[in-house]
């Protein structure tokens, strides 16, 4: 009797997180333009509240999407991090010179181009960020519909350069998308850190105390003005990763694979539903030229190119770091396409970077991640299938 099931294998496939992504928006761009709309942002204002005492936290249900699911999605990335830069391929400073210089490129590039579209619009140019992140499950989704001829090497890069953005994107979140301070609450943040580097030291295992502690440290977080998803990437540097009482057991390692499918099969398939919802009503072409659609398409299709290839080449040429085994110029330079593909992230930077202006720029901010990342999604895939041969063509 076969055992095969068609919903159980489709979850096992590496692109499964990046075709649910996919349905997701596309879901929600068909919720925002027909009679469903109405119920689409009635769902998405939802207030929901949780109070103990004076504490209180009020938040439309969009919010808590984006400051609480995805300060999840940030803790494993921070995780991943951890893993990379301790035991991965990060580990070795061979494996980080050529990424870590194409990431630096990926986001000087696009911001450069957004910022020549908007120099003259001070509310626009608060979203110079935007075009400079990657959304690696989108891309490794991409990729892997080349199947057996995309080479480990090329997977390794693109991997390696897409941590060095999130650490980008990190940077950016704390630094330049951070509102009014509250001290007290910035206090308590402080407070939290030497503790959980005290479980560290202590090779404290348990995962529900690290929880419990790291849910102290995001409801602060968020109350001090700092982006709540910081608390994340913060928690995850003190998960240990080897067990001291069990040889062979790994505490980081174990919450990386617990979390792995809650996120790429739940967190980003949510918040991209409840972030793509563009109403297409009125569009024209005076829309699509606006300085802010404009500088984000240009700059996730052809900042992420020239930055990522434009440096890497460089680099490759002085000397400084070589060509890696079973990627050639086109194949890297199809990589640095996919990279373009900015759909997760740019959404969420966008949401930073316009919710406090009190401006309606929602709509211009995701049309021109959409449009982006959709043609550097097609250039990609088109470069690399012509560049890389199948494996039952080489016999």
């Amino acid at each position: 009797m076969l055992d095969n099931n068609p919903i159980t294998d489709f979850f096992k496939l590496e692109s499964a997180g990046g075709i649910l992504l996919m349905l997701a928006a596309l879901m929600a761009m068909l919720c925002a333009n027909t009679s469903l709309a109405s119920y689409y942002d009635l769902f998405l204002s939802t207030p929901v509240a949780i109070q103990v005492g004076a504490l209180e936290i009020a938040k439309p249900l969009l919010l808590w999407i984006n400051d609480g699911l995805m300060a999840v999605f940030f803790f494993l990335v921070g995780l991943e991090l951890k893993r990379e830069l301790i035991e991965g391929e990060l580990s070795d400073k061979r494996n980080i010179i050529l990424p870590g210089v194409g990431a630096i490129g990926g986001m000087l590039a696009p911001a450069l181009l957004y910022v020549y579209f908007n120099y003259d619009d001070p509310v626009a140019l608060q979203g110079w960020a935007i075009p400079a992140a990657t959304d690696i499950a989108f891309a490794l989704g991409v990729l892997s519909l080349l199947g057996s001829r995309v080479p480990t090497s090329i997977k390794i890069f693109l991997t390696s350069l897409a941590i060095f953005d999130d650490i980008g994107a990190i940077l950016i979140i704390a630094f330049f998308y951070t509102a009014k301070i509250s001290v007290t609450s910035l206090i308590v943040v402080s407070l939290c850190i030497p503790v959980l580097a005290l479980f560290n030291y202590k090779n404290v295992e348990s995962k529900s105390l690290y929880i419990l502690v790291g849910i102290i440290m995001w409801v602060a977080t968020l109350k001090s003005g700092v982006h709540a998803t910081l608390a994340g990437v913060v928690l995850a540097m003190f998960i240990p990763i080897k067990s001291k009482s069990t040889p062979g057991y790994s505490p980081l390692k174990s919450m990386e694979h617990d979390l792995h499918s809650v996120v790429a099969f739940f967190i980003l398939p949510v918040f991209a539903f409840a972030n793509a919802g563009i109403n297409f009503t009125g569009v024209g072409f005076e829309q699509l030229v606006h300085g802010v659609p404009l500088g984000i398409a240009v700059g996730l299709f052809l900042g992420k190119q020239i930055g990522i290839f434009g440096l890497c080449w460089l680099s490759i040429k002085l000397k400084l770091a070589q060509l890696p085994q079973g990627i050639s110029w086109s194949t890297l330079y199809g990589t640095a396409a996919l990279c373009g593909i900015g759909f997760t992230m740019s959404l969420f930077v966008g949401g930073l970077a316009f919710e406090e202006t009190g401006v309606n720029i929602m709509f211009d901010e995701r049309l021109g991640i959409v449009l982006g990342s959709l043609l550097s999604g097609i250039v990609g895939f088109i470069v690399l299938r012509a560049c890389l041969k199948n494996p039952s063509e080489t016999h």
